[in-house]
């Protein structure tokens, strides 16, 4: 009996510690789903793909000039007896703009006149002498090239006196007036200088590797620090077959199209220059890509949760970013805030408007 109560007493003393362990773990795994806390929802801003024109381009920069700016100098010596024109004026090709004294001039082309008209009655009167034989050959000869020379003596004399009148030898603005009244020209000093802004150029220095980008007639738009945003266009007019030894770079010349006269010669422009353009892209922000080795991705939503998603790119500019596969129109990308995400991640998405774009 004793060895029967013994028995009996060291099972229930395990029975009892069986029991006592099973309700330590009871009270751990109750504790533990009581003090888990639910994953929060990352807020994310997304928007869905749409359709676009987009163009890739090419950044330069260069100043502005114009072909149509010409010096206007003094052909003739003189005193400035009249100024006709002020800087600001629009003048046309030939018209008068200054007039200097020029007596002396009309002078000489007045008794380059006289022997002229001497020789001209003197050359008649031989005339009919020659026809009958009664002079020389030699002697009406020397005559008749005595007239020519007289007549080039008398159209150089008339020449030499409408140089005193200064003319605009292109239509445009005077840019400059460099002469005073009474001031004594030589001949070839400066007067004015005119320009033709409605049209203007610039030479872009291309680097040899991106040549293969441009080609005569490319649209373009250019930027001055006078007017920021706002953007005038061009176009490539011509590019340069041969290299700068200088620089390693080739010269594209872009035409400006001014007619609204905003621009000026000097400006400093910058140029964005459209080497390949895609219509109807579909384009997402470029903030929504995740860059991962060599490989492009978005998250997209779906069901509350992100999904990690490979696209394939194209075009990039201005922001935008070309999807050439992976995506569609329906699909959800997150836009904004996906620094914290992972595939699978819970997200509360705002701005979910088809065509809308954030970032």
């Amino acid at each position: 009996m004793r060895a029967a109560t013994a028995t009996t007493s060291v099972l229930a003393l395990a029975a009892a510690a069986h029991l006592a362990g099973c309700g330590v773990g009871e009270a751990s795994v109750a504790a533990d789903a009581a003090g888990a806390e639910p994953v929060a929802a990352v807020p994310v801003e997304v928007a869905r793909p749409y359709r676009a024109d987009i163009h890739a381009t090419y950044q330069a920069t260069a100043t502005i000039t114009t072909d149509a700016d010409a010096p206007v100098v003094a052909r003739a010596a003189g005193e400035v007896v009249k100024i006709h024109v002020e800087e600001g004026a629009v003048v046309n090709e030939g018209d008068v703009l200054a007039t200097l004294d020029g007596e002396r001039l009309r002078l000489e082309m007045l008794a380059a006149l006289a022997n002229l008209r001497q020789a001209q009655a003197e050359y008649e009167r031989n005339v009919d002498l020659a026809a009958r034989g009664l002079i020389s050959a030699a002697a009406f000869d020397n005559l008749h090239y005595d007239l020519e020379a007289l007549e080039a003596t008398y159209e150089l004399r008339r020449l030499m006196y409408g140089y005193s009148k200064i003319r605009a030898p292109i239509a445009g603005i005077v840019a400059v007036r460099e002469i005073k009244p009474g001031q004594h020209l030589a001949v070839n000093d400066i007067a004015f200088r005119i320009t033709d802004p409605s049209e203007l150029i610039a030479h872009l220095q291309v680097p040899q590797a991106e040549l293969a980008k441009f080609a005569a007639g490319q649209k373009a738009a250019v930027e001055v620090a006078a007017m920021p945003g706002q953007g005038f266009p061009a176009r490539i007019e011509r590019i340069s077959p041969t290299i700068d030894t200088r620089n390693g770079t080739f010269r594209a010349t872009a035409i400006i199209d001014n007619a609204s006269g905003e621009l000026a010669p000097g400006m400093f422009g910058r140029f964005t220059i459209a080497w390949e353009e895609h219509e109807r892209a579909l384009v997402i922000s470029a903030a929504a890509l995740i860059g991962e080795d060599e490989e492009s991705a978005v998250y997209v939503v779906n069901n509350e949760q992100v999904e990690r998603r490979t696209v394939e790119v194209g075009i990039e500019t201005d922001g935008m970013v070309e999807i050439l596969g992976g995506l569609d129109e329906q699909d959800i990308v997150v836009v904004v805030g996906h620094s914290g995400l992972r595939d699978g991640s819970k997200v509360l998405a705002s701005n979910d408007v088809p065509g809308s774009f954030t970032g």
